[in-house]
């Protein structure tokens, strides 16, 4: 069973390319779900500054979503892959149908209790008078898709590892090709607004969720999600849990940050301002995407072949990832140091926000080069089932180092402190990573030692 699967005997150059492509364009066009969404608002007659403001505001909560989907869907594809390298079938796919279950429970909670507390939770988030009603316009809609959102990025994450990147890819390309189609046409045709965008992603993720169970319904799958496993066992759902954490963490930090920064920006710049650093988070989310999707196709050869004891191909798959996010991380830094203005320009004309984004941009992204090796390094501790060690690392740059420095920075430096909270943080997160790192791998080739000696005893 273990010699038939390609994780564990293909070349790892190859194979990590064949999983990571796919998932890479994936996440990037999943990304443009939000990037594509405020380049139309940007430009909408009537919503412009604001528009861009009100979907800001809305961002931290769409990150939730985003980190749930994750949380589950990485979880359970993790657990997966470690059963199936450790060739137990019937234990992965109690995994997959578990997963699944969690997901929809999740999905339903977060709808109920995102229209019960909308108004409230926007204003807490940052939300102006001026905002709020275009934050509320675009949210209401979002919450009452919550489900579709959630279950189709966490099902996701088991078409990677059920061998199906590129039908992952697909399905992503389906769905932001939907709503790249559909936003216009609400937004403008229909003169909808924010409403308009948020029909757009709603529908599209909803025709994404339908397309990934056709497959795990059918027998097209190498392993069916069936009713028999979707009874959640309490072993099962903890431990999917647990490994789902770190990036679940990564991205609630993500979200948390959002709030800080909103609220930060409100004081020191004013809606301008919250307008200008929603154009760099969406810069920003258009230049780490490809790092989250090559970490999403490293994670299923990562923790199938420590469950099968192959370490060489783990630390084989870790030196070409961490590669390849460093060169994806510096052609990004290149492009804010080269043409600032430019890209600023997708998504806003007006001078004051033009000024500020800009300025905005060159600064957050100072230190972006070491953000690569972070996020790929932080991730070999979560597939390889360590996750108390995956946890800190995850934390340590958006809540024990980013959060504080913004805080502090700006109150002593105003909003140039702000801005320059962030390369702080990504050089502290980066030295703190490697040295994690560097103990983490001389342990894994300590075991590889005590195994093949084990070997050559048996022998």
């Amino acid at each position: 069973m273990e010699a038939a699967n390609p994780l564990g005997t293909e070349k790892i150059s190859k194979l990590l390319w064949r999983f990571s492509i796919p998932a890479i364009i994936g996440m990037v066009v999943n990304a443009l779900y939000n990037v594509v969404d405020r380049i139309y608002i940007g430009h909408a007659p009537g919503l412009g500054a604001n528009g861009l403001a009100g979907i800001t505001i809305g961002f931290p909560i769409m990150i939730i979503l985003l980190s749930i989907g994750i949380l589950f869907g990485v979880g359970g594809a993790t657990l997966f892959s470690m059963k199936l390298g450790e060739g137990k079938s019937e234990e992965a796919e109690l995994a997959l149908g578990n997963a699944f279950s969690l997901l929809v429970f999740s999905g339903l909670l977060f709808m109920v209790m995102g229209h019960l507390f909308l108004s409230p939770v926007l204003s807490a988030f940052g939300a102006s008078e001026n905002v709020l009603p275009f934050a509320m316009s675009y949210m209401r809609i979002i919450f009452s898709g919550a489900v579709f959102q959630i279950v189709s990025i966490g099902l996701n994450n088991f078409l990677r590892a059920d061998g199906q990147p590129k039908l992952a890819m697909i399905t992503m390309f389906m769905g932001a090709g939907v709503n790249i189609i559909l936003d216009p046409v609400f937004i403008y045709v229909f003169d909808m607004g924010m409403a308009g965008a948020a029909f757009a992603t709603i529908l599209s993720q909803f025709i994404s969720m339908v397309w990934i169970l056709s497959y795990f319904l059918s027998k097209r799958s190498h392993h069916q999600i069936q009713v028999k496993n979707m009874a959640i066992k309490a072993h099962v759902a903890t431990r999917i849990t647990a490994l789902g954490m770190p990036n679940f963490l990564l991205q609630l930090g993500n979200s948390v940050l959002n709030v800080v920064l909103n609220m930060t920006l409100l004081n020191y710049g004013g809606d301008i301002a919250v307008s200008g650093m929603g154009i760099v988070n969406s810069i920003q989310t258009i230049l780490l995407m490809p790092i989250t999707g090559l970490v999403q196709g490293a994670q299923p050869i990562i923790s199938f072949n420590f469950g099968a004891k192959k370490f060489k191909r783990v630390k084989e798959t870790q030196k070409y990832a961490i590669l390849v996010a460093t060169i994806i991380v510096c052609l990004g830094w290149l492009a804010t140091r080269i043409m600032p203005e430019q890209l600023v320009r997708m998504f806003n004309n007006e001078p004051e926000l033009l000024t500020f984004g800009a300025k905005a941009l060159q600064i957050w992204f100072l230190c972006l080069p070491v953000i690569g090796f972070q996020i790929v390094a932080s991730n070999f501790f979560q597939a390889t089932g360590r996750t108390r060690q995956a946890i800190f690392l995850t934390l340590t740059r958006q809540i024990i180092l980013l959060i504080p420095a913004i805080l502090l920075f700006s109150q002593m430096w105003g909003m140039d402190g702000l801005l320059h909270a962030a390369p702080f943080a990504d050089a502290g997160a980066g030295l703190l990573t490697g040295v994690f790192y560097v103990i983490g791998v001389k342990r894994l080739s300590k075991e590889e030692s005590a195994l093949e000696e084990l070997n050559y005893e048996a022998e």
